[in-house]
């Protein structure tokens, strides 16, 4: 049996996976919306497939004899395929904190995914962990603000309009407003002050938030995902900052990693969902 999982959750487009019952990936496509990624992707690979799962409820979806089976939150994806394929498996209580465009976390508890009363568990972008008042802190979540994309970008321009100097900007163009958190990373790898100063705190806030959900949830592993998730310029900044803020034997019983299943994660993670939803 294979199964067809839909990532709405990504700004430059849909994306959409075919995988088999082991979690190879038959087919994908990305870009576009919904309909072009479903379309795309079940032309590349003609298959049995049993199901789609798409992380945002979107009826008007054109899936041809496609039936939708399930629905779930892109941070339900994101665990589901952490566990099933990733760094959470053979955990049973596991996070994945999701850091790209948007800031989510996934929650995987005795097994399952685990939405919350409200279904509003794993809204990381809210995560509080700067006492100051910013406006976008209000619109965006303090987490979020620092840590997404634009949040990093953001953050090295105004060290530049601070006097700073920075050779991201040249990459940029000389546009701050063209600034991207891969530039910045970039920035960082070539070895700019800047971007490296830009960098370490964003490990540094990452850290903050990762014990924040290990002291709450006390999962067996907690992964970092997404375009954010920088693991050669971050993982071990992440779990120093982490381990300063957790007592030992908190630390002791917990893993950081970053993931390693790449931008088709939240896809995968909606197709096993399908997978394994009932008939």
């Amino acid at each position: 049996m294979h199964s067809l999982g839909l990532d709405l959750s990504d700004r430059a487009g849909a994306r959409a996976v075919i995988v088999d019952e082991r979690g190879a990936i038959l087919a994908r496509a990305a870009g576009g919306d919904a309909r072009d990624a479903v379309h795309d992707v079940t032309r590349a690979q003609a298959a049995d497939i049993g199901g789609i799962a798409s992380p945002i409820d979107q009826a008007d979806v054109a899936v041809a004899a496609l039936q939708v089976v399930a629905r779930c939150t892109p941070g339900a994806a994101a665990v589901v395929a952490e566990h099933w394929l990733g760094a959470a498996r053979d955990a049973n209580h596991a996070v994945c904190l999701h850091i790209g465009d948007e800031v989510f976390a996934g929650l995987l508890l005795d097994g399952k995914p685990w939405s919350g009363a409200h279904n509003r568990a794993g809204a990381a972008a809210w995560l509080a962990i700067n006492p100051v008042e910013r406006q976008d802190y209000r619109r965006l979540g303090s987490l979020a603000a620092e840590v997404s994309a634009r949040g990093i970008a953001h953050r090295l321009s105004w060290r530049i309009q601070a006097g700073d100097r920075s050779r991201v900007l040249e990459a940029a163009g000389g546009s701050l407003d063209a600034i991207t958190g891969a530039m910045v990373f970039d920035g960082a790898r070539a070895g700019d002050g800047v971007a490296i100063s830009v960098v370490r705190d964003t490990a540094r806030y990452i850290g903050m938030a990762v014990a924040t959900l290990a002291a709450t949830i006390d999962p067996d592993v907690i992964v970092v995902a997404g375009s954010v998730a920088a693991a050669d310029l971050m993982l071990e900044a992440v779990r120093q900052e982490c381990a300063r803020r957790l007592p030992a034997d908190g630390m002791n019983d917990l893993r950081v990693e970053f993931s390693t299943l790449g931008a088709d994660a939240i896809a995968i993670g909606a197709a096993r969902i399908a997978l394994t939803a009932p008939a």
